[in-house]
């Protein structure tokens, strides 16, 4: 089943130097959280500033925890602190373009906006391999991106765990 995440720990980092500080609500994390833990996945929150060290230490910390998949929401685009991507590259021994690409073309069925995501999305190196996505920081682009994992995620942790396609 595409959907089943049960066991799996999913982990949701939030990135914002706004609401890091709390001078502003996450709502793309949370809408994330829900739609993976309606799936079954056990799913760990946090909420880091943006940079790339602040980023590269909650992905490495969550892999170390055990979380098998790292979604992060926001510090996609093009303003000078958005550097998760250079922060995800870091950590990935392999990328997989499809799913970024995927995110996009799903995305802009509801807005342009959707091009200017410049996420990525791998699996780490070492022994507690983990799937990392970027997502965009919007709510909306958060809830659609996570919807448009849903069918892939299951597949996808089962490979990392050497079974089958």
């Amino acid at each position: 089943m595409p959907h089943d995440l049960t066991g799996v720990t999913v982990a949701v980092i939030t990135v914002s130097d706004r609401r890091s500080a709390g001078a502003a609500t996450d709502t793309a994390g949370p809408a994330i959280a829900a739609i993976v833990r309606d799936a079954g996945a056990a799913v760990v929150a946090t909420v880091v500033p943006d940079g790339v060290a602040s980023v590269r230490d909650a992905i490495l910390d969550a892999r170390t925890d055990g979380a098998r998949v790292i979604i992060t929401t926001g510090g996609t685009g093009v303003a000078p602190r958005d550097l998760t991507p250079e922060a995800t590259a870091g950590v990935l021994e392999r990328e997989i373009p499809g799913i970024p690409e995927m995110l996009r073309r799903e995305g802009a069925a509801s807005t342009p906006m959707a091009a200017v995501s410049r996420g990525l999305a791998g699996v780490t190196a070492g022994p507690d391999r983990a799937l990392v996505i970027n997502l965009p920081g919007s709510e909306g682009a958060a809830r659609d991106g996570a919807t448009a994992l849903m069918p892939i995620l299951g597949h996808l942790v089962g490979q990392l765990d050497g079974r089958d396609h």
